[in-house]
């Protein structure tokens, strides 16, 4: 099973890369007219326009030495400012190279969950060894996303890398139907771990969903003004932390599009 060797994150990082906002807005609204939906100019100007490519670049450059992975996966659930950009092979370079690398979208909240499913099944089946999942979320958008804060979003991204040892171990990564309550799962996971287990949430579930979750977990939520990003921003800059002082880390969220909840685990041993 994978292992979470390290991380690390960015948040509100300068952005290097945007055109001038008129190419930007003329581009969007030819995009966008066919679906009747309005674009506003003065939104992508006052925004940070910071691009899927400049959080690529500052994760590479803020990530820990370690072997290049054989497998990238870019997920998110946000546009990008710049449409039908290939990120993943410029993270692919930036990472040593040589590495199978896409990107996942349309896959809301729960494109990561789907991402740390093809790390486990690919290591399984021996095709790598090391792997990295990124989570990139930008904020500057021609229009309001229909799923997602119209206002006070972070610019944000995440870099996970997994290998064979030294770190939490993915152990499993569950999905539940819209109708499925996460609580009664994850005081079960939490019973079966009396070593103490953390309980992190996205900013798609509700507080009722795990409230029968019998407390027999600590709980902290993301933090407010992420959409996609906020379980693993949280995992990232705590994951040495909760290491230490928690046997299984459970973070969960679920897509506001399709309703569809997911439940990753992650169990440390003593020394991780």
């Amino acid at each position: 099973m994978p292992s979470l060797t390290s991380a690390c994150a960015v948040v509100s990082p300068e952005g290097e890369t945007a055109p001038g906002v008129d190419e930007l807005t003329d581009f969007y609204r030819d995009l966008a007219a066919p679906f009747g939906t309005a674009v506003d100019a003065e939104r992508v100007r006052a925004g940070t326009r910071v691009s899927h490519r400049d959080l690529a670049d500052r994760l590479a450059s803020v990530r820990p030495p370690g072997p290049a992975p054989g497998l990238i996966v870019l997920t998110h659930a946000l546009p990008d400012l710049h449409p039908f950009t290939a990120v993943a092979p410029r993270l692919d370079a930036l990472l040593g190279g040589g590495a199978t690398a896409f990107g996942i979208s349309q896959q809301g909240l729960s494109g990561p969950f789907t991402a740390l499913r093809l790390v486990d099944r690919f290591q399984r089946s021996g095709r790598c060894t090391a792997a990295a999942v990124a989570v990139l979320e930008q904020s500057t958008m021609p229009s309001p996303h229909p799923h997602a804060p119209a206002e006070g979003l972070v610019d944000s991204g995440v870099l996970l890398e997994f290998g064979t040892g030294g770190g939490p171990v993915l152990s499993a990564v569950e999905e539940f139907a819209p109708s499925e309550r996460p609580g009664p799962r994850a005081a079960a996971l939490a019973a079966g771990s009396p070593e103490g287990t953390l309980l992190v949430l996205g900013p798609g579930v509700d507080g009722d969903e795990v409230d029968d979750g019998g407390g027999a977990a600590d709980r902290v939520r993301a933090r407010a003004d992420t959409h996609c990003t906020g379980i693993w921003l949280a995992l990232a800059e705590n994951l040495r932390t909760w290491a230490e002082e928690y046997r299984t880390v459970l973070l969960c969220d679920r897509d506001p599009g399709s309703g569809r909840g997911h439940l990753a685990v992650f169990r440390s041993s003593p020394g991780d």
